[in-house]
């Protein structure tokens, strides 16, 4: 290692630190340090994770993808460095590989015990990184470093005013693709855009999704007014024909134009359940189906399972364990984490990050599964990383909330106007509250002991911090 690279840790870990004082969980401030210290800080370390790097893209599901991964790998005795809070652009992954890495001497067994003058510093132990990326920053990101996998959880249109329309966001991945050239991609055949992109790379790649039909009560009522992305086909413009939708533009589909379709599935799903919890069968070729359980919500967490097994399955490594491993998974930093607040711990507050049309429907559609009485406060900043432009406020389909289970909803943030005024347009009563804090601790005042928190990216940290410490 050169002794730029040690410094650069050194200077890591030494912001790292510095956050921690200050309260702050020091998920990117490290990378920019290290950065600044060593350009080339994410080549150097990750040319030293002995057995793979998976990077996890698309607009939705990075974060919970990413770390169900960690854990599985986790759960089998690999070293794993991983960016967990989900700060996922060149920093966050910076920062992940540089307070992973050890700025003075290796720690793995074998450096241990090898001759002190053999003892690399600056070095990272790690069997496999996982690295969720960011999809305007994944082609910056790529220059650094050459994934084995990349898992492409889906694209939907998100944050107009930094990724523009969804062509744009397929450009950018499509551009950090073809920097890896013998990179497998892992992909929901689902989404027509994400089909495309993978044929249209070259790359060898594999695909999960999910063939049969939902029951209704998993899918949304024919009636949804909800905004759907790929209706056209990516390669001649024609309207492409739906078997039927899962949600948004992911479903079963076919150009009638061209002959453009939905790939051939190699990690197929059946027998989709949600209540009592989420459960499923995964179907493979010349194999005996394979029941997934997991203590969670949402139809949008069979996909992310999906991916993290079709990438055990592509890594030759055994899935016996995945049941185990969901049951013990604690969501992270606001991805449908749940706290349990009170002196009896009998107030239940679930906090998930919504940031998009796609990603709000399916936060409703998982709400919506829970039919017991609830209170619901949702939260819209439009600070530069939420993104500017709210006008997707308009896409989502807010009229489910006008159901009988939904005691109240609370607006709070920037945006709580406008947030208020699209729910007037629904002919919703809302209340607005001036901060997260203040809205929270009025419904659980009041009694509250099911409350559901949506928030945007900006909202998210201090809907996590206050929540965490009226826990605690």
């Amino acid at each position: 290692m050169s002794l730029q690279t040690i410094l650069a840790v050194a200077a890591a870990k030494a912001a790292l630190t510095a956050c921690h004082l200050t309260g702050r969980p020091g998920s990117s401030l490290p990378g920019r340090v290290a950065l600044k210290v060593n350009p080339h800080i994410i080549k150097d370390l990750a040319s030293q994770v002995r057995r793979g790097i998976i990077v996890t893209c698309g607009t939705n599901g990075k974060t919970t993808t990413n770390n169900l991964l960690c854990d599985m790998l986790e759960a089998q005795g690999f070293r794993v460095v991983s960016n967990r809070l989900g700060a996922n652009m060149m920093e966050g992954v910076a920062a992940a590989l540089a307070t992973a890495a050890s700025p003075l001497a290796a720690r793995s067994p074998s450096y241990r015990s090898a001759p002190a003058s053999a003892r690399p510093l600056g070095y990272l132990d790690a069997d496999f990184a996982c690295l969720e990326v960011d999809e305007a920053s994944a082609a910056r990101v790529l220059q650094h470093l050459r994934p084995d996998y990349m898992i492409i959880t889906g694209l939907f249109r998100d944050q107009l005013d930094r990724y523009g329309e969804i062509d744009l966001t397929m450009k950018a991945i499509d551009k950090a693709i073809r920097l890896a050239p013998d990179m497998t991609l892992v992909i929901n055949g689902d989404d027509p855009l994400t089909a495309f992109l993978a044929k249209e790379s070259g790359h060898r790649f594999v695909s999960f999704g999910v063939s049969e039909q939902t029951t209704p009560e998993v899918d949304f009522p024919s009636s949804s007014g909800e905004i759907r992305e790929g209706r056209f086909c990516e390669n001649c413009g024609s309207p492409l024909h739906y078997d039927f939708y899962h949600f948004s533009q992911l479903g079963v589909y076919r150009c009638p134009s061209c002959g453009f379709k939905r790939p051939s599935i190699d990690y197929d799903t059946a027998r989709v359940t949600l209540a009592p919890q989420l459960s499923f069968d995964v179907r493979e070729a010349d194999s005996a189906p394979v029941r997934i359980s997991a203590p969670m919500t949402g139809f949008y967490n069979v996909y992310n399972i999906l991916a993290v097994y079709g990438v055990l399955r592509e890594l030759d490594l055994p899935t016996e364990s995945i049941n185990k491993v969901l049951r013990s998974y604690k969501p992270q930093f606001g991805r449908g984490e749940v706290f349990c607040i009170g002196r009896n711990r009998e107030q239940k507050v679930l906090l998930n990050l919504a940031k998009n049309p796609a990603g709000f429907n399916q936060n409703i559609a998982a709400m919506l599964q829970d039919r017991s009485p609830k209170d619901l406060i949702i939260v819209i900043n439009d600070n530069a990383q939420d993104g500017r432009d709210i006008s997707w406020l308009w896409d989502v389909d807010f009229d489910r909330l006008a159901d009988e289970t939904i005691r109240s909803i609370t607006v709070s943030g920037l945006r709580a106007l406008d947030m208020q005024l699209r729910l007037k347009y629904a002919e919703i009563a809302s209340t607005s509250a001036p901060t997260v804090e203040e809205a929270i601790e009025r419904r659980l005042a009041d009694g509250c002991d099911n409350l559901y928190v949506l928030v945007n990216y900006t909202a998210l940290y201090e809907a996590h911090k206050y929540l965490e410490g009226i826990t605690k």
